[in-house]
Parts: C-alpha cells; sequence; structure tokens
C-alpha cells in the first residue's frame, strides 16, 4: 500500500513540479504539500488525471501555528473512489494573505471554506459568498485560533427587563479565577460538594 501511494506521490510531483513542494507517506496516507496560489491547478489534476481521479472532496479544514510567519495550514482531504485511495493536500498562508477558492473545481467545496474563514479568518480569492457559517454576524474574532480566549469576548444572554438577547463583555467571577491544574485522578486537597457526607 505505502509503495502504491510513493508512486502516487512521484507521479503528482512529476506533473506538477512547479505547483508541488513535496509529499511524504506516513501511517498509510498521502500527503502532498502545494504552494497556494496554485491549489486550483493541483485540486483541478487531482480529480482529472486518470491516475488519480480523486473525484470526491471530503473536507477543508485549517491548522493554525501562531509562531509561523505563515500560521496556518489549509488541508484538503480528498477520496478517489476508483484507486481506493484517499490524499491530503496542505498549502501554507497567513492572515493577510488569500487562497485561490476550490469552488470553481468542487462546488461542494463553498461550505467547508466559509467554515474555515468563519472559525480561522483565512481569506478565500473567488468565492462566491464569503461570510460566516457558524458564528453570529456581529461576531468578534476566530474561535478556532491558538490566541482566541478560551472564554471568548463577549456572552450572550437574554435580558428579562429589555425582553431582548444583550451582547456583554466577559466577567469571570472569582472562583473561576482560581483553577486548580492538578489530574483530579492524583487527589486534590479540597472536597466537592457531597464529600463531607461520606467522611461521617
Amino acid at each position: 500500500m505505502d509503495e502504491s501511494l510513493r508512486e502516487l506521490g512521484e507521479h503528482v510531483s512529476a506533473a506538477l513540479e512547479d505547483s508541488v513542494l513535496g509529499f511524504e507517506v506516513a501511517y498509510g496516507e498521502l500527503s502532498v504539500t502545494a504552494q497556494a496560489q496554485a491549489i486550483v491547478r493541483v485540486l483541478k489534476f487531482l480529480r482529472d488525471d486518470p491516475a488519480c481521479r480523486f473525484s470526491t472532496l471530503i473536507d477543508i479544514t485549517a491548522v493554525d501555528y501562531p509562531g509561523r510567519a505563515l500560521r496556518f495550514d489549509v488541508v484538503y482531504h480528498m477520496l478517489s473512489m476508483y484507486q481506493n485511495a484517499r490524499i491530503r493536500v496542505r498549502v501554507q498562508t497567513d492572515e493577510e494573505t488569500q487562497v485561490p477558492s476550490a469552488v470553481p473545481v468542487f462546488p461542494g467545496a463553498n461550505w467547508y471554506e466559509r467554515e474555515v474563514f468563519d472559525m480561522y479568518g483565512v481569506l478565500f480569492s473567488g468565492h462566491p459568498d464569503l461570510r460566516r457559517i457558524l458564528t453570529d454576524y456581529g461576531f468578534n474574532g476566530y474561535p478556532l485560533r491558538k490566541d482566541f480566549p478560551l472564554t471568548g469576548y463577549v456572552e450572550v444572554r437574554y435580558d428579562d427587563s429589555e425582553k431582548r438577547v444583550v451582547y456583554e463583555p466577559v466577567k469571570l467571577v472569582p472562583e473561576f479565577r482560581n483553577f486548580d491544574f492538578m489530574s483530579p485522578w492524583e487527589g486534590v486537597e479540597y472536597l466537592l460538594p457531597g464529600d463531607e457526607k461520606a467522611e461521617g
């Protein structure tokens, strides 16, 4: 299996040598690293080439590496039912550089790219409707970035006196600011509610 994936990786690299930066086979999966501006060409080749025929786009997601200049990996997962194989294509980008949209090649990429934009803030050029899909329209920030605060920036609640939903800055009450990082299996020093009954 690994040998056939390696041959497929070599075939893709040879055919797209100016667009593909490299490939690796690990854990029975083929991963190709491509140049971001050539992603449409790479995806079209993988779909149409007789040796590939990756006709199904399974998913598009992203990974955040805040320590890098190109902090995001945009990751495309594809399936070839003809070859009984999967492939992962990665491109790197930053917060300002737009990645060409895959919608012209795979129309189903529309919502995947909207989700990546909504969760990470990655921009896709040529996308027909790039707007938030999971968060509210007035949402501030991108929740899956590693520098996004765990509590968010605002909290939402229904105000009975105003008879509407209100947005307020997050306020942490003091008891939620005292974090105990010990594993509960290693034993904590304080009693949890109800534990006092077990003592007697």
